[in-house]
């Protein structure tokens, strides 16, 4: 290891900070480089053109090429002081072809037309090699070609345009009202993501698109010094798809609460007072005696929920095994979907699938085969109806079309199916998080998410989170701690009861969902308003067995 490399994955340990490995890929640069517009779209035609002709040269009966710009910077401040900063750049080409029914894929840094036509004619010679082992050929169901098209997320302000002295300026501000308010400790941190992708294929593809992600973030830790016990609370933001602006709050958007949000954007300075008084009041709360509670889960726990028991074992490649090495299976089956009456959930549990919604973290206008995004259901009125599924993978559902949820975490990753963004419908009539909490008698009220535990086949769970509230009698009496839930996912769904309208809906999501082997992550998004679950067992973590 580098010492440069040391040092700066020294600085995240030091800043407790879990920044995705994409993110440290590729060479550093200086700061205004990020605002560079790269090499022109022209030229990306051209040298894609060399691509698609070189593999069908070699005998390749389809070819798809990326050309990759991907751009990161993170700011990271522990207390007073600056612990990193770093801007980043990662820039090639991957090449992806079928060649005798099978895959081949390779990569390159060499992006003159000579080094991509090397590429190429290297893809078709792993397809051809793999060709010699084959099971079974690649079949792909139709894709229109659209020409030369382009899509960007709909930004106000590049967070890249911001200076970093800005950021830095913020973040100590955020440093300095935790410290000032009583904490012990906080680590904060603003990661900002552009990837900028050129997509070609001999479907007759020319697609230009410019991606844009932040994610502010900080922890607040506090000390009993009497006793030398310590608790956190990590922030209530959310990585969004959307400019600097997310971090510019919009006073008439404000929804005050236990928590006071804004509907789509984030007070950071608001929450850390908050989270510093949070700490505080978790160190003194009573401990959460075991037992069946209704649970009153907001968006930013349920998120979380909806990620790991519903988003990941919908996943069709999970579901026919072949994620099972590494990510495990699932307890959905083919079975269940062509019965059409599985019961996934209650009557008024509707989760959808989408690459669209706007702000999401999965927004795109199309995914890394060159599909337009879409939105299509996968739990309807409780019972299952879908599952996620890509080009040479949505025969085997009987579609027509694939689904537009192929997506690579860099030039140099091959693409393959990831969840979209995964989201539970608001429910349709008019009701508030209040009219929710009133109507319980013995409940936990659970806000932001914490650790969790789940089985391979996305079954058997157990999820904490980061601030938790009694109910009695329809009211809140005060916080608890060491609370966690435990429940399996058809038995949890089922017991939802009721879902705050769209008012209260909001996104969660994470910059690093892993899959696959080598490993990749991706960004992703999952949408709901505030939810009711009846009779779920919990747990206190802090007893012995």
């Amino acid at each position: 290891m580098k010492r440069k490399e040391f040092l700066q994955l020294s600085a995240l340990n030091l800043g407790a900070l879990a920044i995705p490995k994409f993110m440290l890929a590729g060479r550093e640069i200086d700061e205004s480089a990020l605002l560079n517009d790269g090499i022109d779209v022209k030229i990306k035609k051209e040298l894609a053109d060399v691509a698609l002709n070189a593999a069908k040269a070699k005998g390749a009966t389809y070819t798809d090429v990326r050309i990759g710009r991907y751009l990161n910077q993170f700011v990271i401040t522990r207390d007073k002081r600056v612990q990193n900063v770093a801007n980043t750049e990662s820039f090639g080409v991957g090449i992806r072809v079928i060649s005798n029914g099978c895959w081949g894929f390779a990569a390159t840094n060499e992006v003159t037309k000579e080094g991509i036509s090397k590429c190429a004619e290297r893809a078709v010679a792993v397809a051809n090699a793999n060709a010699k082992i084959k099971a079974n050929t690649v079949k792909l169901v139709p894709q229109k070609g659209y020409g030369q098209v382009s899509w960007k997320t709909p930004i106000e302000t590049n967070a890249f345009a911001v200076p970093v002295k800005d950021k830095v300026d913020l973040l100590l501000k955020v440093n300095d009202l935790a410290v000032s308010g009583g904490a012990s400790f906080i680590n904060a941190a603003i990661l900002a993501v552009n990837e900028q992708k050129y997509f070609a294929s001999t479907d007759g593809s020319y697609i230009d698109q410019d991606i844009h992600r932040i994610y502010p973030t900080f922890t607040v830790t506090g000390i009993d010094k009497a006793s030398g016990k310590f608790t956190t609370r990590a922030s209530f933001s959310s990585p969004v798809g959307m400019g600097y602006e997310y971090l510019n709050p919009k006073e008439d958007e404000k929804v005050k609460g236990i928590v006071t949000r804004y509907k789509d954007r984030y007070d950071i300075l608001e929450d850390v007072k908050a989270a510093t008084e949070d700490v505080k009041q978790k160190l003194a709360a009573p401990s959460v005696e075991p037992g069946k509670y209704d649970l009153v889960l907001d968006p930013s726990h349920l998120w979380l929920t909806i990620h790991e028991s519903v988003a990941h074992p919908t996943e069709l490649d999970r579901v026919l095994g072949y994620e099972a090495n590494y990510a495990g299976t699932s307890f959905l089956t083919m079975e269940k979907l062509k019965s059409g009456n599985f019961k996934f959930g209650s009557d008024i549990v509707n989760i959808v699938a989408d690459k669209l919604q706007k702000g999401s973290l999965g927004a795109v206008g199309y995914d890394d085969e060159g599909v337009g995004t879409k939105q299509w259901d996968i739990i309807k009125e409780g019972k299952l109806v879908n599952f996620q599924a890509i080009r040479d993978q949505a025969h085997i559902l009987g579609l027509k079309e694939s689904q537009g949820c192929c997506y690579a975490q860099s030039w140099s990753d091959v693409q393959f199916q990831r969840m979209p963004n995964i989201s539970l419908m608001p429910g349709k009539e008019k009701k508030s998080v209040d009219d929710i909490i009133k109507n319980v008698e013995k409940g936990i009220y659970i806000i932001g998410n914490g650790s969790f535990s789940i089985d391979q086949q996305r079954y058997n769970f157990q999820f904490g989170g980061q601030t938790f509230y009694e109910i009695k009698n329809g009211k809140i009496t005060g916080m608890l701690k060491d609370v966690a839930y435990q429940a399996n996912t058809q038995e949890f769904w089922n017991s939802c009861s009721a879902i705050a309208d769209k008012s209260d809906y909001r996104l969660g999501g994470a910059f690093n969902d892993g899959k696959g082997q080598p490993g990749q992550s991706n960004a992703v998004s999952h949408g709901c308003a505030t939810t009711r679950f009846n009779g779920v067992n919990v747990i206190n973590t802090a007893r012995k067995i």
